[in-house]
């Protein structure tokens, strides 16, 4: 298990804040969404507005909506603009933290990585020779594949999805990124994607490459160097 600093702790906490945040704002807009699909014309009310700081215009006129309606919207869109300045502070503090972080700087630099991913993993991961290898901290992420053997038959099934979900999660929506954006680069790992692609599932193709994201991670942690796209980093 990863053994963390007092401020690489605290770190990891306020990494998933945003990510709380905003699924709790997701929930709020859905009902202002509700309200304005329920109470008022669509032409009348859009959710842009609220958006960009000018509710109070939509929320002027008396005619578009009943009181207890406009009450409740102009709860929702003050709680909306509040969870927007909380995310805006959140990025602030975790792209300080980033910029003085080395390791945090380096890992940014692998496809997939940005600065969440790349602090989430650099205030995990204090020691990352606590591994023996890429495989090993792949495997403590749950990005693995599961060996079952039958009938003298070993086969691989889905991955163990042990370990740290957060991270595993962000290293897998990374992976999704990269491969959406792989068809016209000219790297190694772009042809590594291509190939596997032509054989295998959409799903199963960005946890593979989850993993492999996982094992570059641990060779540029433990061997202090930035990442070479057009070199294969083994691991």
């Amino acid at each position: 298990m990863p053994v963390y600093e007092v401020n690489d702790g605290t770190l990891v906490a306020a990494n998933s804040n945003p990510d709380i945040i905003a699924a709790y704002q997701a929930n709020r807009l859905r009902v202002v969404r509700q309200l304005r699909y329920s109470v008022a014309n669509e032409n009348c009310l859009d959710l842009a507005l609220f958006l960009n700081g000018v509710a109070e215009r939509a929320l002027a006129d008396k005619a578009v909506l009943p009181a207890y309606a406009r009450t409740a919207l102009e709860i929702l869109v003050r709680q909306i603009m509040a969870f927007n300045g909380e995310i805006a502070a959140l990025d602030q503090q975790l792209a300080a933290w980033h910029a003085d972080n080395e390791a945090s700087r380096r890992l940014a630099a692998i496809p997939g990585l940005g600065i969440v991913t790349a602090t989430a993993i650099a205030a995990t991961v204090s020691d990352p020779e606590q591994f023996r290898s890429g495989r090993q901290f792949a495997a403590w992420l749950g990005l693995t594949p599961q060996q079952h053997s039958t009938g003298g038959k070993t086969r691989l099934g889905g991955i163990s999805k042990q370990g740290d979900r957060y991270l595993r999660r962000l290293l897998v929506v990374g992976a999704t990124a990269v491969m959406r954006h792989a068809t016209d680069k000219p790297t190694p790992m772009a042809d590594w994607i291509r190939k596997l692609s032509e054989k295998k599932p959409f799903r199963l193709v960005s946890v593979a490459l989850a993993n492999k994201l996982a094992r570059i991670a641990w060779v540029v942690l433990t061997g202090k160097e930035a990442y070479r796209p057009y070199q294969q980093l083994a691991a």
